[in-house]
């Protein structure tokens, strides 16, 4: 009987094998047909059934499920061919990037160089399956986008410890993320903007593969899960929204107009022993003050009759974009009634020797020009006195002299902040343009700016419902304008039919600036009054000056600015006319 035993045991073991192996196979092959299914482009969802749609739904991509989302087969495309060349780019950029932190650790823990052994991104591009284009009315350019990264990159990375050289190598990383992606600001240089912002949407799934000296540590029990957790919760730290991770392609300041970081206050005190260019009398001075680089109006002081020792002891206000360049130039002249007046002479002050906050007083002397080659300069032309502080805005003040003394005291806080919302500072108010404006007679459209009895306005545009301006009006305020209403007015000027000039109103919007002073920025759409269908465009900002000094109010102001905190909070939206805003109810404040 053994030997029978024996005998059968053996004949089964040499049929039961193939037939495992065959079973198992068909098994293999069943349950794979039923579980990845390939989705076919030439048919349409309605000739599946609902198992398999359901199968198939996982695997559908984002354009497909969601209908906010363009199809961007064409941009897969440019990836896939470019790729290689980015490939190379990349591994460069990722070398130079690496090769200042290796050298801090160079020394330390005995290590002896780290260098990469191998890098390359592989010959497999990430592939992204849907875009979706995010309305704002900044100026930028927001899209999201899903991509997901199969790779076979291949990073080795080699470290000398002592005399043993250890091998890390990354390979098969796999990466699914949805991420937005930034283009700002625009500027008139190709590629039209400046910065590249990447962020996450949401935690990315990161897959990998570690391997160190040739040993896969990633297969050691409960090290893998402990690794994937901790990378993703890294990576989202630094680069989920809104953290960005900033990439430039061109230099801000190229094409693109700085804005103002601070107010110069000038005092004009006195001048002495001024040029007599009067034959019948004396002169009579006046001083005109600018900034080089400004095409603002210059600001004028006013006339001193038949005096050659005026004194004026009058105070101005101006913008500073770029301290480290600008001059205050001060040229001054005789006032003539009749002709043009007469040049006495000038003198500047580089705004990059004031110190913020620090009030100097200047006694120069009187020069021809700025040319040290000047012949001119050695005629005594007599002396002007003057005072100058820069007072940077609060976002800029950490440029110039770091952490103020109300952010040391922490005034900047809480029920606080309520408070010093009240101060000297700039608004900005840029009028980017309008919409279906249509007048009955003409359509030559320009926009009238009026803020407390100040009056400015845009050029004209002839013969269009969509005009495009992208004007700036700047406003020197003593206090914020907490409960002032700006009103912007669109206004038609044209000829009628006999020939004589008239003008119209297009429309016309109120805007409480309350909402401006406590974000410090809106940049909305409002409807117009008094238009059918008319919309227009602005931008206005609040740049707080970042003073020294303490800020007594009274108790019904601090009261109206609390008040109409609370109520925006807690009171249901309110209509007010047509000028809300597009895309959000617009509140009207409650300040009396």
């Amino acid at each position: 009987m053994g030997f029978v035993g024996n005998l059968l045991g053996i004949i089964g073991f040499g049929i039961g094998i193939p037939i495992g192996i065959l079973l198992g196979f068909f098994i293999f092959i069943y349950f794979e047909t039923r579980d990845t299914k390939d989705f076919d482009a030439n048919k349409s969802l309605e000739d599946y059934d609902s198992s398999t749609l359901i199968d198939l739904l996982p695997n559908l991509p984002l354009w497909v499920m969601n209908p906010d989302y363009e199809r961007v087969d064409w941009l897969n495309k440019f990836i896939q061919d470019t790729w290689l060349y980015f490939d190379k780019v990349a591994c460069g950029i990722i070398k130079s990037t690496a090769e200042p932190i290796f050298s801090e650790y160079i020394g330390k823990f005995q290590i002896k160089f780290i260098n990469f052994k191998h890098l390359t991104l592989g010959n497999l591009p990430p592939k992204i399956h849907g875009l979706k284009i995010q309305e704002s009315n900044e100026n930028k350019l927001v899209f999201d986008l899903a991509l997901t990264w199969a790779g076979n990159a291949v990073i080795v990375l080699a470290i000398k410890l002592l005399s043993l050289e250890v091998t890390v190598e990354l390979i098969d990383i796999q990466i699914s993320a949805a991420s937005r992606i930034i283009l700002r600001p625009f500027v008139p240089t190709f590629p039209c903007f400046a910065n590249i912002a990447i962020s996450l949407m949401e935690k990315p799934q990161i897959d990998f593969g570690l391997k160190v000296m040739g040993g896969d540590i990633m297969a050691i029990p409960g090290l893998y899960q402990c690794v994937q957790e901790v990378i993703r919760k890294q990576v989202a730290g630094l680069y989920l929204w809104p953290h960005t991770y900033e990439i430039p392609i061109l230099d801000c300041s190229i094409g693109a107009a700085k804005k103002p970081v601070g107010i110069l206050h000038v005092k004009v005190v006195r001048a002495k022993n001024l040029l007599n260019m009067d034959v019948l009398s004396t002169s009579d001075p006046y001083v005109k003050l600018s900034l080089s680089g400004e095409r603002l109006p210059a600001k004028k002081t006013s006339v001193k009759m038949n005096n050659l020792n005026p004194e004026w002891l009058e105070d101005f206000k101006m913008t500073v974009k770029d301290p480290q360049s600008q001059v205050l130039q001060m040229h001054l002249y005789d006032w003539e009634k009749f002709g043009a007046h007469d040049y006495l002479g000038m003198q500047v002050i580089p705004l990059n020797i004031l110190i913020p906050y620090e009030k100097k007083e200047f006694t120069l002397n009187l020069l021809n020009s700025m040319d040290s080659d000047d012949p001119h300069n050695k005629q005594p032309r007599g002396q002007i006195t003057a005072e100058t502080t820069f007072v940077p805005f609060l976002e800029d003040s950490k440029k110039f002299c770091g952490t103020t003394d109300h952010e040391q005291n922490g005034s900047f806080h809480d029920a606080s902040e309520k408070v010093s919302l009240i101060g000297s500072g700039l608004l900005l108010v840029t009028i980017i343009g309008a919409k279906d404006v249509e007048g009955k007679n003409h359509n030559n459209p320009h926009a009238m700016i009026l803020f407390r009895g100040d009056k400015r306005k845009t050029k004209t545009i002839k013969k269009t419902r969509n005009p495009i301006w992208n004007e700036e009006f700047q406003f020197v305020l003593e206090e914020a304008p907490v409960k002032d209403l700006i009103h912007i007015e669109i206004i038609s000027k044209g000829r009628r039919r006999l020939g004589f000039m008239s003008k119209e109103s297009l429309g016309h919007v109120d805007i409480n600036l309350f909402d401006v002073v406590s974000n410090g920025h809106i940049n909305e759409k409002y409807y117009l009054i008094d238009s059918r269908d008319g919309l227009i465009h602005v931008d206005i900002r609040w740049k707080r000056c970042a003073c020294g000094g303490e800020v007594v109010l009274s108790p019904s102001l601090i009261w109206a600015i609390l008040a109409s905190s609370f109520l925006r909070r807690t009171s249901p939206p309110k209509n007010v006319g047509h000028t809300r805003p597009l895309g959000r109810t617009h509140v009207q404040s409650a300040c009396p």
